[in-house]
């Protein structure tokens, strides 16, 4: 059924996360804490049982606190998730439509096969979260800032990336057709297959990454920044033979 507009808070079902002690409004209270550095998601586990087929409608979730929770082929439109703060969460086969996740956090959270229509994420965070066959069409992506975490076989066709970092995280098959990537970081980021065409890499920090499915003669690199393996791997495929 769906949900009137209004403070509504999510359903209480499973495990949510404790409140201690007083804290000023709308300020999450669960801290990102520290991980290592790796491609790796943390298995997803432990959940409650997945709210499943409910649409969010017009809700009043700021600075809620997500944890332990599951939801599958939800629909959230026009939600407010400014500053929430997400952690082990899942989401599956869900749509968000207008929804501000704007200043959130996300922590070992996974969004699988997820629509993003028309979002705002500015300055949201996601740190070991898995986005697998996500689709973003007329998002605000940017400041974005993604460390590890597993974003393979994502749509960000032209996706306006410009000065986003994304560091250490997965990216294998990614669909970055037209995305303007102008003076982003993408450093350490696995985008073997990745499909390139169009997309605008100026300025941008490339260091560390697969490039493996860079074409530079169909996307433009000017100032991109790369190491001396990286430059070997790209004149050797196109057509430049080594030593």
């Amino acid at each position: 059924m769906p949900r009137a507009g209004g403070r509504t808070r999510p359903p209480a079902r499973g495990v949510v996360a404790a409140r201690p002690g007083p804290a000023p409004p709308g300020r999450c209270r669960t801290a990102a804490g520290s991980r290592p550095v790796s491609y790796r998601c943390r298995t997803v586990d432990a959940v409650a049982d997945p709210i499943e087929d409910e649409t969010f409608e017009d809700d009043d979730w700021y600075g809620e606190e997500i944890v332990d929770r599951a939801y599958a082929r939800c629909r959230f439109l026009r939600v407010d998730l400014s500053e929430a703060f997400s952690r082990n969460a899942t989401f599956t086969d869900c749509t968000f439509g207008n929804v501000r996740f704007n200043a959130s956090r996300h922590v070992d959270s996974a969004f699988l096969r997820c629509t993003f229509n028309r979002c705002n994420l500015f300055e949201a965070e996601f740190t070991g979260c898995k986005l697998t066959g996500g689709t973003f069409t007329d998002c605000d992506l940017r400041p974005l800032r993604v460390t590890g975490g597993d974003w393979s076989f994502v749509s960000l066709v032209r996706a306006d990336l410009r000065g986003v970092t994304i560091r250490e995280a997965r990216m294998r098959e990614v669909d970055l057709s037209q995305a303007n990537c102008a003076e982003a970081t993408l450093s350490g980021v696995d985008l073997s297959g990745a499909t390139l065409d169009g997309a605008v890499l100026t300025g941008c920090d490339l260091r560390g990454s697969d490039l493996t499915a860079l074409d530079p003669t169909t996307t433009a690199v000017r100032g991109a920044r790369i190491d001396a393996d990286q430059a070997v791997v790209i004149a050797q495929a196109i057509g430049f033979t080594i030593g």
